[in-house]
């Protein structure tokens, strides 16, 4: 299929085109909702085999340009990722319906009443770089909680999406949603422009490289959700049980090392070192992952390389881990303060205790004690899918599901109450009584 495209002067009209089908989708119901999310998920399957040699195309183009691994690694959408990502739709249609929840129902006074209901956003502006399988994740719970959707994704990935959108758009057809509520941009310089179209995009929502993410952030003024890092950490303490401590960190790196979730940084208790090292190190050899270490972890491990104060500091988005010993857990926690990326930061110990204290303590969207980072997903904790994962301090943070893509409205109800009435030197006192 041949997409539409669009150039700077016509970009405005699509951004308002989809403001105005966004304010549609709003009040309509919840099951009319989760009926285009069921129309989605079926047309996804039913094309399955297009879907997938559209991604195969990419994927080989990608080859040949020679994208680093770790982009290629998330480009790919075979069988099993799509049907995960249907799964997902599936998941996203079961939730219980984030927008018109009553959040505050309170008497002013007699006959004045407040209430706060949550609502949607408005138009989310999604720019990603490869993974086609967030488009589905990402529209999945736009449509879920009433927002518009303006898509960007990087040009490696562009005959996936353009697929997808096109599948979407046709289910979406056969429901009561507006398909302009899901729009596709499919040139780089498109990206600049959305950027400043604050008056009809209302949050931004970058996923990629850090240095991607920081020009986004950079360069608009409109409220930006994300992250730019995913340096990750896992601590071995020394009261460690040994090899459940290698099973979770051989799965923490390697079970998707292009991950933002994946461990980028091991860190070893001194004491416990000489024999966890040793056991760690061909595990992790088996599965293809070259060991950096700093001089205490050479001198028990001499045939890896040295680590350099850069890779306590690096994303390496593959099969490269740097490894480290400290003296104790609060040394631990030091290092992950200095080169953390508030992300997801794990503890491997049986003292339930100092657990408690690392993850009281480590400033983190995700704290884990004795299991993998990976576990820092949207869909592995039960929201259907995700948009992307938030390291800022402000909610949302960590996954974000539905409850981020929902904002709230107050709405006061009265029968002719005035201000003056309650101010003054004899002014009414408000009843304030939650209902």
């Amino acid at each position: 299929m041949v997409a539409s495209q669009t150039t700077p002067d016509t970009l405005s009209d699509l951004a308002q085109q989809t403001k105005n089908a966004a304010q549609q989708l709003a009040v309509l119901s919840t099951q009319q909702r989760n009926q285009a999310l069921s129309a989605i998920a079926q047309a996804l399957g039913d094309h399955q085999d297009e879907i997938v040699a559209a991604n195969a195309t990419d994927c080989t183009q990608a080859k040949q340009d020679g994208i680093p691994e770790a982009l290629q690694a998330r480009l790919k959408l075979d069988q099993t990722k799509l049907e995960s990502a249907i799964a997902g739709v599936k998941d996203v249609a079961k939730l219980p319906d984030p927008i018109g929840a009553t959040q505050i129902d309170r008497e002013l006074d007699t006959g004045l009443t407040l209430k706060r209901l949550s609502c949607p956003v408005g138009v989310l502006g999604i720019i990603f770089e490869a993974r086609p399988d967030a488009l589905i994740q990402i529209t999945s719970l736009a449509i879920k909680s009433g927002n518009g959707v303006i898509l960007k994704g990087g040009k490696e990935a562009l005959n996936s999406c353009q697929t997808l959108t096109k599948v979407i758009h046709e289910a979406l057809a056969q429901t009561d949603v507006p398909p302009e509520v899901v729009q596709l941009l499919t040139t780089r310089g498109e990206i600049q422009e959305l950027l400043s179209l604050d008056q009809y995009v209302d949050l931004i929502i970058p996923r990629g490289s850090n240095s991607f993410v920081r020009f986004i952030q950079e360069n608009t003024s409109i409220p930006v959700l994300g992250h730019a890092d995913g340096i990750c950490h896992i601590y071995v303490d020394e009261a460690v049980n040994l090899e459940q401590a290698v099973t979770i960190t051989v799965d923490s790196k390697t079970q998707y090392p292009a991950a933002c979730n994946a461990v980028e940084t091991l860190l070893v208790h001194r004491a416990i070192a000489p024999k966890f090292l040793p056991k760690l190190e061909p595990a992790l050899t088996e599965k293809g992952v070259t060991l950096r270490g700093d001089e205490a972890t050479r001198q028990i491990l001499p045939q890896i390389e040295t680590a350099t104060t850069e890779d306590w500091s690096t994303e390496y988005g593959g099969l490269v881990l740097a490894v480290k010993v400290v003296d104790s857990a609060e040394a631990a926690m030091a290092h992950i303060s200095t080169y953390g990326s508030r992300h997801t930061e794990a503890i491997l110990t049986e003292n339930a205790q100092l657990a408690q204290t690392f993850l009281n303590q480590v400033d983190a969207a995700g704290v884990f004690h004795n299991c993998s980072t990976r576990f820092s997903d949207g869909f592995r904790y039960g929201f259907g899918a995700e948009v992307g994962i938030s390291t800022q301090k402000m909610p949302p943070r960590g996954p974000v599901g539905l409850e981020g893509l929902v904002t709230y409205k107050y709405q006061v109800t009265g029968d002719g109450h005035l201000a003056e009435t309650y101010s003054g030197e004899n002014p009414k006192p408000f009843t304030h009584k939650d209902l």
